[in-house]
């Protein structure tokens, strides 16, 4: 089965959407199927407003019509509601070929705090886009309650992963034994870090990652450790080196990091909205509160080793096999037939477990 995945986030764009893909498609290949990949890299892009190092496809949609019809797929996945997302879009429509898209970014929330842009404009482009689909594919419960509620419709469960073989617990203190709370992300407007930076906290602050607003907070808090992009080792040592991960964000859709901290064993501090309240058991794994400083202060006191076992869960291959369950239940359902028992067992039958470690990860978003 050959399935064409287009998306506006790529290489060399570091986030949770990149990341997420870079797994699928090395998951779909271990279960047979050969993805093909549309990306901005294919076309000239220019610099996002307000955002440079995200770069956007400027279309060509003749360029887009012969790369499909070279690629043939036999089911086409649309990431990302950018340029090349569109364009794909279109191609789709024009030709009645069923295809599943993904709800990855709250893109409303972005457009309105960076620009002014009112919610219901934006959700309304959002929703037209997705519901031309055979299916939206969303990361949470949570969020896909919130997005039915907003009139997106065909909604499938699509969870993520974590690479439990990096990320774990190490005896190492990179920063110090007094209380480290630790951020790793995109710096940016959208994922609220004046709520944690301006907190009272013990100890010190350590914020792993790059973005716009790096220089900007890092003068505005002069205290606070800034240490740019990390990935692969450098990172799984931050993670390890950390007491408590502290997840300021109120506009995320799943947060891969939360998995990552507490794959290593770090209990994460946040608020209780969508992203947290869907990974995080509140007392258990983590604190949620509206007080983030509760939280964090909350979440020193939990239990590092229950923390671990819970992020164990969480498995690369399973959200494999359940985005191979969705594309094939959405191409069955568009041709009015049902998907084969011998194709659904394939989607959903585990794997053994690898031999060799993964490369890494870099900071996600």
């Amino acid at each position: 089965m050959r399935i064409l995945i287009a998306t506006d986030a790529w290489r060399p764009q570091i986030n949770g959407v990149v990341r997420t893909y870079e797994r699928l498609d090395d998951e779909l290949r271990e279960m047979g199927v050969e993805p093909a990949f549309l990306t901005p890299s294919e076309f000239t892009t220019v610099p996002c407003p307000t955002y440079p190092e995200i770069r956007l496809a400027i279309p060509g949609y003749t360029y887009v019509i012969e790369r499909l019809a070279c690629a043939k797929p036999d089911a086409v996945h649309i990431a990302t509601e950018g340029p090349v997302g569109w364009m794909t879009r279109q191609w789709c429509l024009n030709r009645r070929i069923p295809f599943t898209t993904a709800f990855h970014t709250r893109f409303p929330e972005y457009l309105s705090q960076r620009f002014r842009i009112p919610l219901d404009w934006t959700y309304a482009a959002q929703r037209r886009f997705h519901n031309a689909g055979a299916g939206l594919m969303v990361a949470s419960p949570s969020l896909a309650t919130d997005l039915e509620a907003r009139g997106f419709e065909r909604l499938m469960p699509w969870t993520r992963g974590v690479d439990t073989q990096n990320f774990h617990p190490r005896n190492i203190r990179l920063f110090g034994n007094a209380p480290v709370f630790l951020y790793v992300g995109r710096v940016a407007v959208e994922k609220n870090l004046d709520s944690f930076l301006s907190l009272d906290l013990p100890g010190r602050k350590v914020v792993v990652g790059s973005g716009p607003m790096l220089e900007i907070l890092a003068a505005r808090y002069p205290d606070v450790l800034f240490t740019g992009k990390k990935d692969g080792e450098e990172l799984a040592q931050c993670y390890a080196s950390a007491h408590v991960f502290v997840f300021p964000s109120l506009t995320d859709t799943f947060g891969i990091v939360l998995l990552e901290a507490m794959a290593s064993g770090l209990p994460v501090a946040a608020f209780p909205v969508t992203g947290p309240i869907d990974n995080v058991i509140d007392g258990k794994t983590g604190v949620l509160d509206h007080d983030l400083r509760k939280a964090c202060l909350h979440a020193l006191e939990l239990d590092r080793a229950n923390i671990r076992t819970h992020a164990t869960t969480s498995d690369w291959g399973a959200a494999a096999r359940m985005f191979l369950s969705n594309v094939e239940s959405a191409l069955f359902a568009k041709q009015g037939r049902r998907v084969p028992a011998r194709r659904r067992i394939l989607s959903r039958r585990p794997r053994p477990a690898r031999s060799t470690h993964s490369a890494g990860n870099p900071v996600r978003s």
